[in-house]
């Protein structure tokens, strides 16, 4: 164990050091730490709905006496772990995507792992975004596919990569995210669309940041029936749990069948099916116009980032400010904390060498007085 003793004491020397955040409670926009009351810039939270008490109470007055209202599903779905509700779920969310059918899994990580270690073998190949999410590399490696990762956002270079390998392959999966979880910026899906075209690809868009956050329908970025396959995650904008991947009815069969983070966990609790499926369904108007409100802070914020020279690659809710170093991004992370401002500094492996920063994270109750104000503690620190 003296290795790890070892690893540890380095960590902590190089400002690596991870440690999970002693919060006492949320409300809204808020989290205590400490008793102290803090506005939550480090959610995912977009809509602000995982802590909304009258949202929350109208549902439970209204499924308190349902058989859906239990805590957990005690199985895996292909044992006793389903109901209807998951059925009614998984089409709520086929017919957002326009697509045959869904299926959902526990997270997103479990998720991304699970369709891309099922769909990929030996023999083919994947193209994938230098900057997408750990589970998508995750699912890479353990797929034993042949992949390759192009530069972030650069197409030129994933069709060079495509020129150079796409026909010593069998099936070739592209893969990216549609806002990208540490730099905010948004892929092209029309260009993604045309090169999975043009060289016979699979395409498969990872949703997480956009579902419910981005767009007017709520659906994210990719409402595109040449999107072959969506996944997304209930745990963000949505204020729930889980995830789900949705696409043609073959896809969903062969990875219900194939997929072993799907066959292998205990799934998720119907209470949280239900609420999942109420918010998409019952309170699709209250999810827009929280999204719109989003969306205007959104709007103001850029606006008044760029009146005020502050550069950023960002084009949604998420925000990232550059430090480079791990230290800087800790000690600053302290200051605004100190200041009332819940920020949290994001280091590698997270993010590459070098891009240690601070990861900003508008949601919909958030001002922007409140955004300005931050933005101008982080100025006279920079």
């Amino acid at each position: 164990m003296q290795d790890i003793t070892n690893e540890l004491k380095q960590l902590k020397e190089n400002n690596m050091f991870r440690q999970i955040p002693k919060i006492g409670k949320k409300e809204g926009k808020y989290v205590y730490i400490n008793e102290h009351k803090l506005i939550n810039f480090s959610s995912n939270d977009y809509l602000n709905l995982s802590t909304d008490k009258d949202l929350i109470k109208e549902f439970c007055d209204k499924f308190a006496s349902s058989p859906d209202f239990c805590f957990s599903s005690a199985s895996a779905r292909l044992l006793s772990g389903t109901s209807e509700i998951y059925n009614k779920l998984e089409t709520t969310l086929a017919n957002l995507f326009q697509k045959d059918a869904a299926l959902i899994f526990n997270t997103g990580y479990q998720c991304n792992l699970g369709v891309i270690s099922t769909i990929a073998s030996k023999g083919d190949v994947i193209f994938s975004d230098k900057l997408n999410h750990a589970s998508i590399i995750d699912g890479m490696r353990l797929s034993e596919a042949d992949f390759h990762r192009y530069k972030h956002l650069d197409y030129e270079h994933l069709e060079e990569l495509l020129i150079k390998y796409r026909n010593k392959y069998n099936r070739a999966i592209i893969v990216s995210e549609s806002v990208f979880s540490m730099d905010g910026d948004i892929a092209e899906i029309q260009k993604l669309i045309e090169l999975k075209k043009k060289y016979n690809a699979i395409l498969m868009i990872d949703e997480a940041h956009a579902f419910c956050a981005i767009d007017d329908e709520c659906a994210g970025m990719s409402n595109y029936r040449d999107v072959d396959i969506i996944t997304a995650t209930f745990g963000k904008a949505l204020g729930s749990f889980g995830a789900f991947v949705a696409g043609n009815k073959e896809l969903i069969e062969y990875l219900t069948n194939k997929t072993r983070s799907f066959i292998f966990s205990t799934s998720i609790p119907p209470v949280n099916i239900a609420w999942t499926n109420w918010l998409l369904t019952d309170k699709m108007d209250y999810l827009n116009q929280k999204r719109e409100k989003l969306a205007e802070l959104t709007i103001r914020t850029h606006n008044f980032l760029c009146n005020s020279g502050f550069e950023t690659s960002s084009e949604s809710q998420i925000i990232p400010v550059i430090l480079n170093t791990p230290d800087k991004a800790e000690r600053i992370a302290e200051i605004l904390q100190s200041n009332g401002y819940f920020v949290l500094p994001i280091r590698p492996p997270s993010v590459p060498i070098g891009t240690s920063r601070l990861r900003l994270s508008l949601t919909a109750d958030i001002t922007v007085n409140e955004v300005k104000n931050l933005f101008e503690l982080i100025k006279n620190e920079i």
